[in-house]
């Protein structure tokens, strides 16, 4: 009996040592987190102003690159814009652009006349761009010769994507050509399936138009690409490369800057050129 008494009392003791030893090494760890917290936050408030100043400081920087690549962009686009004195100016726009105020759109940096707006209508199969009705009709209120593109969708049916775009735009006297906006090569096809899938899309509005289609494109995929077997169309060319100042000779229209400033328009917006003037740009719109 006794024995067993003195036992009892030897775990009684281990257990009360093993609560204590987990106490003691809990408040330990509180202590010593606590203690960097507020070391932390006085290392912080001693050096409040110089923290505050770098940080300001870093943001103005941030602040004076975008500005100093917009004014670069402005420069080039003047530029651009001088070099081709008397062709016809446009600008292109889709739902990014949110809502437009077509009233004011009119100016390009205050000085070059806006004539044109091409105007994103469908994409692929199955989408109809979000703002395409309210700005075809603005743009028709607004006396600017208007035109529909479609952004192509190289891995899906080229014909059901011709037959969404028939069933959105009706094209009427005065209005630009359709266009066919192609970027990007196929991921599950190769590209002279791509070609063909391209091929029955501009047959397809053509035969239902009555008008042959422009294609639009990036310089390096109209070279690569397009330039040999679709010679028979007229390209509107992507190129914003700071060393181009001069549109091709074989291009119908220039898209030569995304970062342009136009009333009416909130953030930037894509500007072109046509390769004419604005009489000769009434010359291949819809009879």
């Amino acid at each position: 009996m006794r024995k067993q008494t003195v036992r009892r009392k030897s775990n009684a003791v281990r257990k009360s040592k093993k609560k204590a030893s987990f106490l003691s090494g809990k408040l330990l760890r509180y202590l010593i987190v606590t203690f960097l917290i507020v070391v932390l936050l006085g290392v912080g408030f001693h050096y409040r102003n110089g923290l505050s100043y770098y940080f300001g400081f870093k943001s103005d920087k941030i602040i004076r690159a975008d500005r100093e690549a917009k004014r670069i962009s402005d420069v080039r686009n003047f530029k651009v814009l001088e070099k081709h004195e008397g062709k016809s100016i446009g600008i292109d726009v889709s739902e990014y652009q949110g809502i437009i105020s077509w009233s004011y759109v009119d100016t390009l940096e205050q000085k070059y006349p806006l004539h044109y707006v091409f105007i994103r209508a469908t994409v692929g199969k199955d989408r109809k761009d979000e703002k395409f009705e309210r700005n075809w009709l603005g743009a028709k209120e607004n006396k600017m010769i208007r035109g529909a593109y479609h952004y192509y969708r190289p891995n899906e049916n080229s014909l059901e994507q011709a037959e969404l775009f028939i069933k959105t735009v009706t094209l009427e006297k005065g209005d630009l050509p359709p266009v066919l906006d192609i970027e990007k090569l196929p991921k599950n096809q190769s590209v002279a399936n791509l070609k063909l899938g391209l091929k029955r899309w501009l047959q397809a509005v053509e035969s239902h138009y009555g008008v042959k289609p422009i294609i639009y494109t990036g310089e390096r995929y109209y070279d690569d690409f397009l330039k040999e077997e679709f010679g028979d169309y007229l390209f509107w060319i992507a190129n914003y490369n700071f060393y181009r100042e001069q549109i091709g000779e074989d291009w119908l229209f220039w898209q030569f800057t995304e970062k342009a400033t136009v009333a009416g328009i909130k953030g930037n917006v894509d500007v072109n050129i046509y390769n004419g003037d604005l009489q000769q740009l009434r010359y291949i719109t819809v009879e």
